[in-house]
């Protein structure tokens, strides 16, 4: 009977030809179509920016397909004739209160709904969120009759009314943003373990301290999450500025982009380069939470 030698070798495996993976027809087709989306949704914004640092003379003789004329005057007139200073001002006062009061809140609202079963439960919870279902032109004359009707003092409000002042903004803002705010920590803080509570009634914790000590803490992704996105609606909202706010100097930034037209033509380098302005808070806020931005985002995605 005839023995066969294997070969054997020493130290690793023979080495075993790979075979080619195919990507699969529909992958390939999938990532063109992301690839072309996302060449769409930045072209505009790249082309602002290039726009942006050139110079209106030379584009009007070479067409805006050239390239050259480059120069950051247009952000130092933009700045000078937008009133920017202002008007971001304007906006810090209006943005701010209306996203802190708006999650403040919304985490209480969440909290009960969420810790708490009654039988007006999920109905308190939809009577917040109802809000967000309304078109705001619905309510524009009678909000602006109330705001009008309703009488502050004049250090409260140099109108005498609420109409025309930063606080019908704020609390405009908070009310319409209050809803969906408690609709998503709601659903979040249902998730948080219930032995938490449990082991802090034991110790005695009220249920404010509950909700301050325990919950606020472990809600910080999702808070953050949110306050990105309510800075970002809250900034760029517009409507109601135009109904509620009759003094020019009191609106907000997104405002100052009408002093940048002309009466007869429009320089869109001059305006391109406010555009590019107004966004940069916007940017710089994502930039600095965008971590905790995306683990809000990214919450529940994966258990165990």
């Amino acid at each position: 009977m005839s023995s066969t030698t294997v070969p054997r070798v020493r130290g690793r495996a023979a080495d075993v030809p790979k075979v080619p993976h195919k990507v699969p027809p529909a992958r390939i087709v999938l990532y063109v179509f992301l690839i072309a989306a996302s060449v769409l949704w930045l072209f505009p914004l790249l082309w602002a920016v290039f726009n942006s640092f050139r110079d209106y003379g030379y584009t009007q003789a070479h067409g805006y397909a050239s390239f050259g004329g480059f120069t950051i005057q247009n952000y130092v007139n933009a700045w000078q004739q937008g009133d920017f200073g202002q008007h971001f001002l304007n906006s810090v006062i209006i943005t701010v209160p209306s996203v802190v009061l708006a999650l403040f809140l919304a985490s209480m609202v969440a909290f009960v709904v969420a810790r708490f079963n009654f039988k007006f439960n999920l109905a308190l919870l939809g009577l917040f969120t109802a809000a967000n279902l309304l078109p705001p032109q619905a309510l524009l004359i009678p909000l602006f009759r109330l705001f009008k009707a309703i009488q502050v003092p004049y250090w409260f409000s140099y109108s005498g009314t609420l109409l025309d002042s930063y606080w019908a903004l704020i609390i405009v803002n908070t009310a319409f943003q209050t809803g969906f705010c408690a609709f998503v920590l709601s659903n979040y803080m249902k998730t948080l373990p219930y032995e938490l509570y449990e082991a802090a009634q034991v110790d005695g914790l009220s249920v404010f301290k509950q909700y301050w000590q325990i919950t606020l803490p472990l809600c910080r992704p999702a808070l953050a999450a949110l306050a990105v996105l309510e800075i970002t609606w809250i900034y760029n909202e517009f409507f109601w500025a135009t109904v509620l706010l009759q003094s020019g100097d009191k609106f907000p930034i997104t405002s100052s982009l009408n002093n940048l037209k002309g009466q007869f033509f429009t320089d869109y380098n001059l305006l391109s380069a406010g555009s590019v302005l107004v966004a940069l808070p916007v940017l710089v806020v994502f930039f600095a939470l965008q971590k905790q931005f995306v683990s809000g985002l990214t919450l529940g995605a994966t258990k165990g």
